[in-house]
């Protein structure tokens, strides 16, 4: 008799736990699929979408007269010169934006690191560009540039430099996105640095500085090591909105002068919603999403392997 009340126990034990775990799953599965359905709806499906009509000839105000054509569009854009120097362009910026950005974000997070008067001013003077709407900015920055009345001219002006023509010249327009994306973002990127600085145990540079380091020597053997984790954070989200460079060229220079700030993201827009060639920036798509893909895996195995 003890031996039955037991083993009734005992399965009710394993119904009660078997019905809190389906309880569990349900409630895990009731918060995981809205984001589900949110990455299938606007990244997956659209990018299905992308590869399909990459191989059509779409023209967005006549859907009824897609065609399809093979790889006509991909042969044409290989042979684009328009294309490659898109793509020129959208690698410099990365490859330049990236590093400097991150080094000024750095020095900047060590600088209101410091037990500095007044530093909580100068942490939100730095970050207050972050939040600030990057079309204001541009529109601001157009003109500061202002080759004949800008404020950046004035002030060379009077260091008796002549006047540059900036967004106007094909030399120093890309150069002049540069100066100001590295400008508005690296505040952002300089919390990061100062969250990751603040992790790091004070006792680590008291232990130094009795065995003699000084501040450099912290710097290199202290300071640099402890922030592995956070720079290469750091260096993957400025390397990922580096390549979707859209807005500043955009805004500012229209991809001019002579296509020198033209980006692959402004190249997709232009073909989709200017020229209404939906395929053939359909095709150009899938190929930004292809490069995007193999420079995300190369930091990945270069910052592994450092």
């Amino acid at each position: 008799m003890m031996q039955t009340v037991m083993n009734a126990q005992k399965r009710e034990h394993i119904s009660s736990f078997r019905r809190q775990k389906r309880r569990e799953i349900l409630v895990g599965y009731s918060f995981v699929t809205p984001a589900v359905l949110l990455l299938i709806f606007f990244l997956v499906l659209p990018f299905l979408l992308a590869v399909a009509f990459g191989f059509t000839k779409f023209n967005l105000l006549r859907p009824d007269k897609i065609q399809f054509t093979g790889f006509e569009n991909y042969k044409l854009l290989f042979t684009d010169g328009l294309f490659y120097k898109s793509l020129w362009n959208t690698l410099y910026f990365t490859v330049i934006v990236v590093p400097v950005q991150s080094g000024v974000a750095l020095m900047l997070a060590l600088l209101v690191n410091n037990r500095l008067k007044m530093r909580n001013v100068f942490r939100i003077a730095y970050f207050s560009p972050v939040v600030t709407s990057m079309t204001v900015i541009a529109i601001l920055w157009i003109s500061l540039y202002n080759p004949n009345e800008g404020l950046i001219n004035s002030a060379l002006h009077f260091f008796g430099i002549p006047n540059q023509p900036f967004l106007r010249s094909p030399g120093q327009a890309m150069n002049s996105i540069i100066f100001m994306s590295v400008w508005q973002a690296a505040g952002y990127q300089m919390m990061i640095f100062l969250a990751g600085l603040q992790g790091i145990s004070k006792d680590l540079y008291e232990a130094s500085s009795i065995d003699g380091a000084n501040k450099l020597q912290q710097l290199r053997y202290i300071t640099i090591p402890s922030l592995y984790n956070v720079t290469v954070f750091v260096l993957t989200i400025t390397t990922i909105q580096a390549v979707k460079l859209f807005v500043q060229p955009y805004i500012m220079t229209n991809g001019g002068p002579e296509n020198s700030t033209r980006t692959l993201a402004l190249l997709i827009y232009q073909q989709g919603f200017q020229f209404r060639n939906a395929g053939y920036a359909s095709a150009i798509s899938v190929i930004f999403f292809l490069i995007v893909v193999l420079i995300s895996f190369s930091m990945k195995k270069f910052l592994r392997d450092k």
